[in-house]
């Protein structure tokens, strides 16, 4: 079989490519229905872009490679598509949007657009070997336990990295960059919980707080939650992305305001309240009990010097944490690291020693914030290639 353009991944990514590709278009996946890491998530409803999307939310080795993609196919052009198909969203916090009613209505959307634009799509379908003659790439499939081969003059890989493997994923975008000389950035879990060995949060597992997580000089304000392993949390999600194994994180307990002078007021006010008890009405009453364990919370606050509360607020606000390691693939939401972005196109996605081989989407060493930026990655960068492809 010859198909012009033949797409492995029919994700976020390879669907978004395929609906811009031009004719001739076969999308294959592994899986039995398309878009599934859209399907489960944002709870269900997909967080499907941010508001404040912008080369500053992205992680890469090479900063600046993904200003191409998002600059010419930006948030409010997928905000426009989902407009055109009248699907409701809402904002939540910082920028992030969701459908009102289903995940699925971004898939069927998709979808439509891979039948407007006349794309194939082939599912519970495995690929195989993959070789190159210099002017197209044959592959072989298997499908429906029978084996064929499919002869493309283009080759899109966007079969994503190795996050979520209970929905399929795997390393095979790495492996089809190795086979053609392209060098990969090794992959590492992202936005993914934080555990610690000794068990030392479980007995706070289901507590939350506001807090400021910072690994690698990078920051985020948003809330911790402890879990029976260790942390996770949207702040501690978005700070794993810049931590490394070994290395500690430093945790701001007290991330708005200054907690200094309250004390000092209530110190007046409550002289007779346990320490412990005024600083509960400031933190979590369980989290206040444990940090009785490294922290001099004993007696009245009417006993305690200005030097001992300033002493008291400024362990609060840098705890110093250092995580054994993470939940690894299993829960990440993304992999950080992937193909190398010097060895593509910033403006097709394409293979530069490869002609008409590409690789888009989580794949690529670029890595997006929670909240919507990795969908928003995808949509640009599928388009990018889509658009190369089409238009040559």
């Amino acid at each position: 079989m010859k198909v012009e353009t033949l797409i492995i991944g029919a994700g976020a990514a390879g669907m978004m490519c395929a609906a811009h590709a031009g004719h001739g278009v076969l999308v294959v996946d592994h899986a039995k229905a398309p878009g599934e890491k859209i399907r489960i998530s944002g709870g269900g409803r997909c967080n499907f872009t941010n508001l404040h999307a912008s080369p500053q939310n992205f992680i890469s080795q090479n900063k600046h490679f993904c200003k191409s993609a998002l600059r010419r196919y930006t948030q409010w052009d997928f905000i426009a598509l989902v407009d055109q198909y009248r699907i409701a969203w809402h904002e939540k916090t910082l920028g992030q949007l969701f459908c009102d009613n289903s995940a699925k209505d971004i898939i069927d959307m998709l979808r439509a657009e891979m039948d407007k634009a006349g794309a194939q799509l082939w599912l519970q379908t495995s690929v195989g070997e993959i070789s190159h003659d210099g002017n197209a790439f044959t592959v072989a499939l298997t499908r429906d336990g029978r084996s064929l081969t499919v002869t493309a003059r283009n080759l899109v890989v966007a079969c994503g990295g190795k996050s979520i493997p209970k929905m399929g994923a795997t390393g095979l975008g790495y492996q089809i960059a190795t086979q053609f000389d392209l060098p990969v950035i090794d992959p590492r879990p992202g936005l993914v919980p934080l555990t610690f060995s000794d068990d030392k949060f479980k007995p706070l597992a289901g507590v939350a707080t506001p807090a400021r997580v910072s690994a690698n000089h990078a920051s985020f304000d948003e809330a911790i939650l402890f879990t029976h392993r260790g942390l996770s949390g949207p702040a501690v999600l978005q700070a794993s992305s810049y931590w490394y194994e070994g290395e500690a994180i430093r945790v701001n307990l007290i991330p708005e305001g200054d907690l200094l002078p309250v004390l000092q007021t209530q110190r007046q006010s409550d002289g007779r309240k346990a320490l412990s008890t005024v600083l509960a009405q400031h933190l979590p009453a369980r989290l206040v009990d444990h940090l009785k364990a490294e922290l001099p919370l004993e007696g009245n606050i009417a006993d305690q010097s200005d030097a001992k509360l300033t002493a008291l607020c400024e362990s609060l606000t840098d705890w110093t944490l250092t995580p054994a390691g993470s939940e690894g693939y299993r829960t990440a939401e993304v992999t950080l690291g992937g193909v190398d972005t010097d060895a593509l196109s910033s403006k097709t996605m394409g293979a530069k020693s490869v002609p008409g081989l590409y690789f888009i989407g989580e794949c690529v060493d670029v890595t997006g914030w929670l909240g919507g930026y990795n969908f928003q990655w995808a949509w640009s960068s599928g388009w990018a290639a889509g658009q190369a492809i089409a238009k040559p």
